[in-house]
C-alpha cells in the first residue's frame, strides 16, 4: 500500500530555500500540494539560473538583518510550515577570526531563533491544526567539523535550541523538529563530489557508500513537517548514511 503525504491548503516557508538542501526541501513541500514559500540572499528569483524555482514564490531576505526578518513576517496572513535551512560557512582558518566567528553564528544561529520567534505566532495551532518547524542542522549538531569552529558550534547550538524550542512551544501547538544532513551533492558541495579521488574516500567512511541527495533531505524534512510525524517533537534526525556510525 502506498502512503502519500498530501499538504494541500498548507502554507510553508523555506528560509535559504533557493538552492541545495533547502530548495530540494522547497520541491518536496510542493511536490506534496504546499503552497511553499522561499528566501534567498541575491535581489531575485531570476538571478539564481542554476536553481529551479518554478511554483516558488521567491523572497529576497537576510536573515541576519532583525529588522527584514520582522517586517517580512509581518507581510504574511497565515503559515503552517516554518523550515529554516540558512546557513553559511568560511573555510582557510577563517573562523578563528572572532569577526568571521560573529558573522557565522549571527546567520546560523541567531537568524535562526529570530525567524522562529518572529513566525511563532502565525504557528500556534488549535485543535483543527498544528503548526511545524523544521531546522536543517549538520552531522557538525553532533560531531566536530575540523577547522569551523563557528559553522560546529551554531549547528551544535541548533541542536539544543529544537528540543529547547520544542518543549516550550509545545502547549502553542507547535512541533519543533530539524534534520542533520551528512554529505550531499548541492551546488556548493560541487567540486568535492565532482572530484572523483575526493568523492571515492569520502564515501569510504559512509556505510551506504555514498553522498546523498538534496531530494533525499526533502524526504526527511518532509515527513517532520507533516502530520505523519504528529507525536514528534525535539528530535534532530540524522540524514547521513550512517557516517555518524563510524
Amino acid at each position: 500500500m502506498t502512503v502519500s503525504i498530501n499538504l494541500d491548503g498548507k502554507t510553508a516557508l523555506v528560509a535559504g530555500g533557493s538552492s541545495g538542501i533547502g530548495l530540494g526541501i522547497a520541491q518536496k513541500l510542493k511536490q506534496a500540494g504546499a503552497v511553499v514559500h522561499i528566501t534567498g540572499t541575491r535581489a531575485s528569483s531570476s538571478d539564481y539560473n542554476e536553481s529551479d524555482l518554478n511554483g516558488l514564490i521567491f523572497h529576497s531576505l537576510d536573515v541576519a538583518d532583525t529588522n527584514a526578518v520582522k517586517a517580512f513576517a509581518d507581510s504574511f496572513e497565515s503559515l503552517d510550515i516554518l523550515v529554516s535551512s540558512v546557513g553559511i560557512v568560511a573555510y582557510g582558518g577563517a573562523e578563528y577570526e572572532i569577526e568571521t566567528f560573529r558573522k557565522v553564528i549571527d546567520v546560523n544561529l541567531n537568524g535562526v531563533m529570530h525567524l522562529c520567534t518572529c513566525f511563532r505566532g502565525l504557528l500556534e495551532g488549535n485543535e483543527q491544526r498544528e503548526g511545524t518547524i523544521v531546522l536543517v542542522g549538520s552531522t557538525s549538531s553532533f560531531i566536530a567539523t575540523p577547522g569551523q569552529p563557528a559553522y560546529s558550534a551554531s549547528k551544535g547550538a541548533l541542536l539544543t535550541l529544537t528540543k529547547s524550542l520544542a518543549q516550550a512551544w509545545a502547549r502553542k501547538g507547535i512541533r519543533v523538529n530539524g534534520i542533520a544532513p551528512g554529505f550531499v551533492k548541492t551546488k556548493l558541495t560541487q567540486r568535492s563530489w565532482e572530484d572523483k579521488e575526493v568523492y571515492k574516500a569520502s564515501s569510504a567512511r559512509i556505510p551506504l557508500k555514498r553522498w546523498g541527495e538534496a531530494e533525499e533531505m526533502g524526504n526527511a524534512a518532509l515527513f517532520l513537517a507533516s502530520p505523519m510525524s504528529s507525536y514528534v517533537t525535539g528530535q534532530m534526525l540524522l540524514v547521513d548514511g550512517g557516517i555518524t556510525l563510524m
